[in-house]
């Protein structure tokens, strides 16, 4: 589990690192007692590099806190209420965004642009407001959409720091690596797979060519696992027959990526994982946000790594990926009025 690893990689750092330095990241959820924040704020507490978790949302904060308090892990739990969103961001170090209305049967991430725009826009200004230097860590999707929203509504304020704000597009890297393994029949822990571009459909591009696992799969072997790869939510949504979304594996995915950047603001070095930041990779076609690896490290995003090289048809899914990936960023900017 990720949490041992976190834990077996500290260590391996304590000459480094000082016990007290890892003690000091707080860590806020907000939207806690969703689908996605329960599980999620669960798995924080597991984390060892987690010494303080604030639980936030506009209902059921206060008893989720008091479930996941009774873990037997180090670290203090509190909840908040609606009224008390600057009271749980203070202090914060990190704050992770899984808040807002889950995907139904039909319904495309876009579909809910219009109720989670404004949710993430109202929480941002609250971070921008309360914890100017906290890293912010968005789930809320389409998070295509939604990162551009967090950042305007940052550079309104005057606090939008690049390094600092991330799509957490982790459940593709997840899925995709899962996937592979099922084909292949080989361990997941051995068939790690890159994904690059957003978070939404074909704006998804695994990069199975850059894996020795991957480079393997043809024709028509290829094209179901990246449409799977791609679209992996409906399948989640369709199996909960219109119960649910993608809650589970999006709180793990969620709390490993969280875990990464943890461990690299504690300093451990060659922490690298896709995720969907401020990038200069397509910046000379208008597409200013984009995943791909990135290594973090203390000031949050350190060094965002190139592409590499691309197959024939990782070319064609790339060039199928971008414009829609614009008009995605472009929407959610004129949402803010940028």
């Amino acid at each position: 589990m990720f949490a041992r690893s976190a834990a077996r990689a500290l260590k391996s750092q304590s000459r480094l690192f000082s016990s007290s330095a890892a003690r000091q990241t707080k860590v806020a959820v907000l939207g806690a007692g969703g689908g996605i924040g329960q599980p999620l704020s669960l798995l924080l507490k597991c984390d060892p590099l987690v010494s303080s978790l604030s639980l936030y949302d506009i209902r059921g904060a206060p008893g989720v806190a008091a479930d996941v308090s009774h873990i037997d892990s180090s670290g203090d739990v509190k909840g908040y209420a609606a009224d008390q969103l600057d009271a749980a961001l203070e202090g914060v170090k990190v704050v992770v965004i899984p808040a807002g209305v889950p995907r139904k049967p039909g319904m495309t991430r876009d579909d809910l642009f219009n109720t989670n725009a404004s949710i993430v826009r109202d929480l941002a200004t609250a971070v921008g407001r309360v914890s100017p230097e906290a890293h912010i860590l968005v789930i809320s999707n389409p998070v295509n959409s939604t990162v551009p929203i967090v950042a305007e509504t940052l550079a309104k304020a005057g606090v939008f720091d690049p390094k600092r704000v991330f799509g957490v597009t982790s459940l593709d890297v997840v899925r995709a690596t899962r996937f592979l393994a099922e084909v292949t029949g080989a361990d997941p822990a051995n068939t790690p797979v890159t994904v690059v571009g957003g978070h939404s459909g074909p704006t998804i591009v695994p990069l199975l060519s850059q894996s020795s696992y991957g480079k393997a799969i043809t024709g028509e072997s290829y094209e179901k696992i990246v449409h799977r790869i791609q679209y992996g939510g409906d399948e989640v949504v369709k199996a909960k027959d219109g119960a649910g979304s993608a809650t589970l594996s999006m709180a793990y995915a969620g709390a490993k990526f969280t875990n990464s950047l943890l461990r690299g603001l504690t300093g451990e070095k060659g922490v690298v994982t896709p995720t969907f930041v401020k990038s200069p990779l397509f910046a000379d076609q208008g597409i200013d946000f984009f995943s791909s690896n990135v290594e973090l490290g203390p000031n949050g995003v350190e060094k965002i790594h190139e592409i590499g090289p691309l197959s024939p048809e990782e070319e064609k899914l790339l060039a199928a990926c971008l414009p829609e990936l614009k008009k995605n960023i472009q929407k959610g900017k004129s949402f803010v009025g940028a």
